[in-house]
C-alpha cells in the first residue's frame, strides 16, 4: 500500500532548521522536536525553542478567542434555553435523521481491500482546511491529507509500515499510531512547520486501530479532525465480507459568525458538549445516503472512536452481531450480543447478516449523541447468500 497525501509533490522528508544543540523535551502528549530522521535505528532531534514557544503562544490565543466568543458581554456563559424536538426526522424507529434516496456519501465508508504487499510507503501531510461537516455547516479543520478522517490505512499482520509525517500548516504537529509498538520519545514527538518526520515500524497485532494527532493539547488536535483508522489483518484472511469503516468524532463549535466557518470551542468541549457527533466526519451521511447491502451477506465493520470525549454503544436496529472482535482482538470474540461499548481511544470488529429487506439504521447508543448526527442506514435488498 502506498497513501500519499499530496500526488503533487515528491516522496521526501522536507529539511528542518539546522541547530547545533540536540536535545529532547517531553512535551504534551508528544515530545518538541525541530527535525527527526530514522538513520539505521537512530533518531536526530534538533530543538527549536522559538518555535516551541510560538505554539504555545498560537494554541494560547486559539483558546483564549474561542472563550471570549462563548462569552455574553457580562462575563457569564451564555445559556440559551433548549426545546425538546417534537419534528420526527423519520417514519421509522431510531428515526433520528432524515432517511434519502440512496445516493453516494460524500465520504466513503468501504473499507480499502485486504493489501497485498509487505512495505507500505505511508506519506500524509497536515494542512488546514474547511470542510462540510452538515447541511450549510462549515468547519475550519486540522487535517491529515485535507479531509476528516484522514485516509484508511490497511496492512496485514508483519508489514512495515514506511511513514513520513509533513507539517504544512502553522503550529506543531504529531502522529501517534495505536498499531504501533515504538517509543513515543523518539518518534510520537512534535513536527514543527515546513518540517517533516521519517520512520518505520511493523503491525505486529491484528485488529482496528486509532491513529491520530498527539501534540498537546491532545483533545483540541482531537476534536479539530486529526484522526483515522487503521486496519491490521491476521495473516490467515478472515470470511470473506462486505466492509465497512466508521470512525465517530466530535465537532464543539464556536458561535455562528456571518460568513465565517465555524471553528473549536474550548469551553464546550471541556464541557463534554459536543454540537455534533458524526461518523467519517459528516452528520448523518449514511442516513441522508443510505448503504446498499444485500440481505443474509456478511457485513463486516471497523468502529473506531476518535472522541475525544464520548463512548460510543453501537448497535445495529433489526439486527444482532454474530460476533464482535472487542477492541479488536482475535481472542475470544463475542457471540450473540445486541450492543457493544467502544471507548474513546478503542475500535472494535462487528460482524452482522441482516435477514430481511428493509432499511437498518445503525447508531451510538447514547442517544444525545445519535440526535447529533451519529447515525446511518443499511439498505437491504434482495437476497444474499446466508
Amino acid at each position: 500500500m502506498e497513501i500519499r497525501g499530496d500526488t503533487n509533490r515528491p516522496n521526501v522528508v522536507v529539511p528542518g532548521p539546522k541547530r547545533s544543540q540536540l536535545r529532547h523535551l517531553r512535551y504534551g502528549h508528544s515530545f518538541a522536536c525541530g527535525r527527526a530522521s530514522l538513520y539505521s535505528g537512530q533518531i536526530e532531534r534538533t530543538f527549536n525553542r522559538g518555535a516551541v514557544q510560538r505554539h504555545y503562544r498560537v494554541i494560547a490565543l486559539c483558546l483564549f478567542a474561542a472563550a471570549c466568543q462563548s462569552k455574553t458581554p457580562g462575563g457569564t456563559a451564555a445559556a440559551p434555553a433548549v426545546q425538546t424536538p417534537t419534528n420526527v426526522p423519520a417514519n421509522i424507529s431510531h428515526g433520528e435523521a432524515s432517511v434519502g434516496s440512496g445516493a453516494a456519501a460524500p465520504i466513503s465508508a468501504e473499507a480499502p481491500p485486504r493489501a497485498t504487499q509487505h512495505l507500505h510507503r505511508i506519506r500524509l501531510e497536515i494542512s488546514n482546511a474547511t470542510i462540510v461537516i452538515a447541511p450549510n455547516v462549515n468547519y475550519d479543520a486540522w487535517t491529515f491529507s485535507g479531509k476528516v478522517p484522514g485516509p484508511f490505512i490497511r496492512v496485514t499482520q508483519g508489514d512495515t509500515v514506511d511513514f513520513t509525517l509533513v507539517n504544512k500548516a502553522q503550529m506543531p504537529h504529531s502522529m501517534d499510531f495505536h498499531a504501533a509498538q515504538i517509543a513515543p520519545s523518539k518518534y510520537y514527538v512534535n513536527v514543527m512547520p515546513n518540517d517533516s518526520i521519517h520512520y518505520r515500524f511493523v503491525a505486529l497485532v491484528p485488529g482496528a486501530f486509532l491513529y491520530h494527532c498527539g501534540t498537546s493539547p491532545v483533545a483540541a488536535h482531537i476534536a479539530n479532525g486529526m484522526y483515522g483508522a487503521l486496519i491490521v489483518d491476521p495473516v490467515t484472511p478472515r470470511p470473506a465480507a462486505r466492509e465497512f469503516v466508521f470512525v465517530q468524532g466530535e465537532y464543539y463549535l464556536s458561535p455562528e459568525a456571518p460568513g465565517k466557518a465555524r471553528s473549536l470551542s474550548w469551553e464546550r468541549l471541556l464541557n463534554l458538549a459536543p454540537d455534533y457527533v458524526a461518523f467519517n466526519g459528516r452528520v448523518a451521511q449514511y442516513a441522508e445516503n443510505p448503504i446498499a447491502i444485500k440481505t443474509g451477506e456478511l457485513l463486516r465493520l471497523y468502529v473506531v472512536n476518535a472522541g475525544p470525549n464520548r463512548f460510543s454503544a453501537f448497535h445495529v436496529v433489526g439486527g444482532i452481531f454474530e460476533r464482535v472482535f472487542v477492541d479488536g482482538s482475535q481472542k475470544s470474540p463475542l457471540e450473540g450480543v445486541q450492543t457493544v461499548a467502544v471507548p474513546v481511544g478503542g475500535a472494535s470488529i462487528f460482524e452482522i447478516r441482516l435477514k430481511e429487506a428493509g432499511d437498518y439504521p445503525f447508531i451510538t447508543h447514547a442517544f444525545a449523541d445519535a440526535t447529533k448526527g451519529a447515525i446511518g442506514i443499511f439498505r437491504a435488498a434482495g437476497t444474499g447468500k446466508p
